[in-house]
């Protein structure tokens, strides 16, 4: 780096060479100083050779320029780059008027394409990194299966409280009334072919295979799934994951695992908790809108919900607990910066991980379906 400096080969011509920058400039007040011009003499600043130059040189240079023209000079700058120049004019702006000061100049628009192959490589990218992340919380639960010693008990104990009995009330309280929703609306049209019957295994069909686990996760995700990227975000900023990882704790055993475990457990119970309270919201909705009493619902119920439309609306639960987790946790590990990134990541969370548990639910639609289930 070649520093600062200002070369006078006649009285009306300077020269600026070297880096203009606060690291730069080290010993150019003395030559600044020295520095005459004849006054009432149109004088000349040749910035060819000027290599960088950021704020604090264009702060130098403004006040050189200022001092000469108030000495009467008439001097002007020529041979800048077009930013360096453009960097001087801002710089003289704020000193002018620091009340109002130069607006930055606005990119232009990314061209379409270039928008999409931007967006295209930055989800191939966050899809890559994802797989990484499930990869490798596989392995640390391997680990800690493999010694049982390690599993953190208490805190699996903990987030199996926050996320599952603390979630019953608002799971309950949704199932019910969708349970209302699906009974009422089928009310109308099985009431014109005399099939009232019928709304047992419309109610019971719709809530144990799609909705009370679909609709659970959903929940969950929301609730649950925003709070551990908020956690896990919140410590990722304030370097506590730094720490944990210079005392020798791995922030997967600890952060990522017990929540796993926890929510596979919690979900399942969840579902069969919606469940039971999406049935029952249905049976009173089929009482009072067309006249089939809770002994004749269940009867038809049972007849007509088999075990296996049980079992499959269950098994989806830990598939989607699995996908809530891992996505939560991974949004979290990846902020970066300050509360904004918490709350970007959270969001991401969120969204993404609702949009994976509807995928999957479609995948477990189609291969139930191919295997006749």
């Amino acid at each position: 780096m070649e520093p600062a400096a200002i070369a006078q080969s006649s009285p009306q011509e300077l020269a600026l060479t070297g880096d203009w920058t606060a690291r730069g400039m080290g010993a150019i007040q003395a030559q600044l100083d020295a520095v005459r011009v004849g006054a009432r003499a149109p004088a000349s600043a040749d910035g060819t050779r000027i290599e960088a130059l950021d704020t604090a040189g264009a702060w130098m240079l403004n006040q050189l320029l200022k001092r000469l023209r108030d000495a009467g000079s008439v001097v002007t700058v020529r041979g800048l780059r077009p930013e360096f120049a453009r960097l001087l004019e801002m710089v003289a702006q704020y000193i002018a008027d620091p009340e109002h000061r130069p607006a930055p100049d606005r990119a232009a628009p990314q061209p379409f394409l270039e928008r999409v192959g931007r967006g295209v490589a930055a989800a191939t990218e966050q899809g890559v990194a994802l797989l990484a992340f499930v990869g490798e919380s596989a392995v640390a639960m391997g680990a800690n299966l493999a010694h049982p010693r390690r599993i953190r008990w208490r805190t699996i104990l903990y987030n199996i409280r926050s996320a599952g009995v603390d979630a019953l009330p608002i799971v309950g309280l949704l199932s019910f009334l969708l349970g209302i929703v699906v009974a009422y609306q089928g009310a109308a049209q099985l009431r014109q072919y005399g099939a009232n019957i019928f709304v047992a295994d419309l109610v019971g069909l719709s809530m144990l295979r799609e909705f009370a686990p679909l609709i659970t996760a959903i929940i969950v995700a929301g609730r649950s799934g925003s709070a551990y990227a908020a956690q896990i975000g919140t410590m990722a900023v304030t370097e506590e994951i730094d720490a944990m990882r210079t005392l020798g704790i791995a922030p997967l055993d600890l952060l990522v695992l017990p929540k796993f475990i926890a929510l596979v457990i919690a979900l399942p119970l969840l579902t069969v908790f919606a469940d039971l309270l999406g049935v029952l919201g249905g049976m009173l909705m089929a009482h009072q809108q067309l006249g089939v009493n809770p002994v004749e619902f269940l009867d038809r119920f049972v007849k007509a919900v088999s075990t296996t439309s049980y079992v499959v609306g269950i098994g989806k639960a830990p598939v989607f607990a699995a996908i809530i987790v891992l996505v939560g946790c991974f949004q979290g590990f990846r902020t970066k910066g300050g509360a904004d990134s918490v709350g970007r990541q959270t969001t991401r969370s969120v969204v993404q991980g609702i949009f994976l548990v509807i995928v999957a639910d479609a995948l477990f639609s189609i291969v139930l379906s191919a295997l006749d289930l």
